[in-house]
């Protein structure tokens, strides 16, 4: 057996994966270890995020709202159905068939672009070198003359809620129950709490989720951050800040939660309970004794603008490195890595990492917060347009949300984009492409958009932005 690569990617997520097959595009022999495992055992591809986070989570985010808006939506459009109901099993079996088709498509890449694909735990060695540990009493040991560590993340805990078979679960957990629990309790009110509260809550729980932080998605703008909440909590998500879980305590198949906040102590009993506050990188058992590698107190691998380690040759992506832990950031990262072994020039704009909420509404967002601008006194102005006074969001029945664009008051050189509202998850690329290619709200403004169609929002925000916009009755700005 060949053990000797010129690369050897450690990890199969979105980052590994992708870095694997832009080496081998690139002409160099790459290998791949990957150590997860599909529900009946085999090794598969894919890592966390097609196997259970981004796409499970999806397909069941689709299949939820489809029930919901059958149920909610479609007497307001005139079609009229029997009573519908919940079929959990076949939305489950439907959500691993989506998640098996990715998966073995990326096997398929591998196989085409000539990846040697290794199942075990990667750990680094020193000079170069990782240990295969898998089912053989002796680890195999391969080299390279560059490694590509890209190991992803997993669920953080809580010492006040720890896992308990199938009661308290994790994110993972939460995407496997085999029946809907009639009250259900989150830990989180961010990204992955909300999005599974949502799933869960469309097919009928009651949604209590405790967030400890006072204030609600502080890492979005502020208005839509308040509008949103007001939003979630007109569709039934019961959603309480600053409340600071202090015990959990199993009581027959049930769990009591307790938690604190500004107006004393309080217990809700739930049937299920979701640990979401956050995700850590897995770089615990990475590393054998001697490897040298340097990590920061959280366990994040210390990297440089573009990847490098503090060990020559040795390259860190996606979620174990600093930044956001986001798919698509580490996918590009390794793009890039892989381009820079190969003598390319290449680099990734951090500035200009999209991120979304896959609720309903999505909120979007690109660019720095106007929190930020504000904070290093960038002078800006701001454009403003809601999703009601659109009219494909009208006709769709649609139309809570808005669209916000920040733009340099001097320059007029767009900023920051935010928006909430049905489908944001695929407009926010529109606002991530004008502004890497440095556009100005003028030129989003002379650009001429598709009527009727959701993206107009974005084209009214920027005209907005010089008191200009045509559907929207323009206030006196302050």
């Amino acid at each position: 057996m060949n053990k000797r690569f010129d690369v050897i990617v450690v990890g199969a997520g979105p980052a590994g994966y992708v870095a694997a097959i832009r080496c081998a595009q690139l002409g160099m022999n790459t290998a791949c270890v990957d150590q997860w495992l599909d529900g009946d055992n085999q090794p598969v591809l894919g890592g966390t995020c097609l196997n259970a986070g981004c796409i499970p989570s999806k397909a069941l985010l689709e299949s939820s709202e489809l029930f919901e808006r059958t149920q909610r939506d479609f007497s307001l459009h005139g079609i009229k159905t029997a009573k519908v109901t919940l079929d959990l099993t076949a939305m489950m079996a439907r959500k691993d068939q989506v998640v098996k088709m990715l998966t073995q498509g990326i096997s398929q890449l591998f196989q085409a672009n000539g990846i040697h694909s290794f199942y075990g735990h990667g750990r680094l060695l020193s000079g170069r070198q990782v240990a295969i540990e898998g089912k053989e009493e002796k680890p195999l040991v391969i080299e390279a003359e560059h490694i590509i560590l890209a190991p992803g993340s997993r669920p953080s805990g809580i010492d006040t809620a720890p896992l308990q078979d199938k009661t308290v679960v994790d994110s993972t957990g939460a995407l496997l129950f085999d029946k809907v629990p009639a009250r259900l309790g989150v830990i989180g009110a961010g990204i992955i709490g909300l999005e599974l509260g949502s799933v869960w809550r469309r097919l009928g729980s009651e949604v209590i989720l405790l967030e400890a932080q006072e204030g609600f998605l502080n890492m979005v703008d502020e208005q839509i951050s308040a509008d949103t909440l007001r939003e979630f909590r007109k569709q039934g998500l019961d959603i309480r800040l600053g409340a600071r879980v202090v015990a959990c305590r199993r009581q027959r198949n049930r769990v009591n939660v307790h938690y604190e906040d500004t107006t004393g102590a309080h217990q809700e009993q739930v049937d299920k309970l979701i640990v979401a506050v956050g995700r850590l990188p897995n770089t615990d058992q990475l590393l054998a004794p001697g490897a040298g590698l340097k990590l920061d107190e959280w366990g994040y691998i210390h990297v440089n603008d573009q990847c490098c380690t503090n060990l020559p040759g040795v390259y860190a992506i996606g979620d174990a490195v600093r930044g956001p832990m986001l798919a698509h950031k580490g996918s590009r990262e390794g793009v890039m890595v892989a381009e820079l072994i190969a003598g390319r020039h290449a680099e990734v704009n951090y500035d200009l990492i999209p991120s979304v909420i896959y609720t309903h509404p999505e909120i979007a967002w690109v660019g720095r917060s106007e929190q930020a601008l504000r904070d290093a006194g960038v002078p800006y102005l701001r454009g403003n347009f809601p999703f009601g006074a659109n009219g494909r969001a009208r006709a769709a029945g649609d139309a809570a949300g808005m669209v916000k664009v920040l733009a340099h008051a001097e320059t007029d050189r767009v900023l920051r984009v935010h928006m909430m509202g049905a489908h944001c998850s695929e407009l926010i690329a529109e606002a991530t492409i004008a502004m890497e290619l440095g556009a100005s709200s003028e030129d989003l403004a002379l650009t001429v958009f598709a009527h009727p169609t959701l993206s107009e929002s974005l084209h009214e925000a920027a005209l907005d932005v010089s008191g200009e916009a045509i559907h929207m009755a323009r206030m006196k700005k302050e």
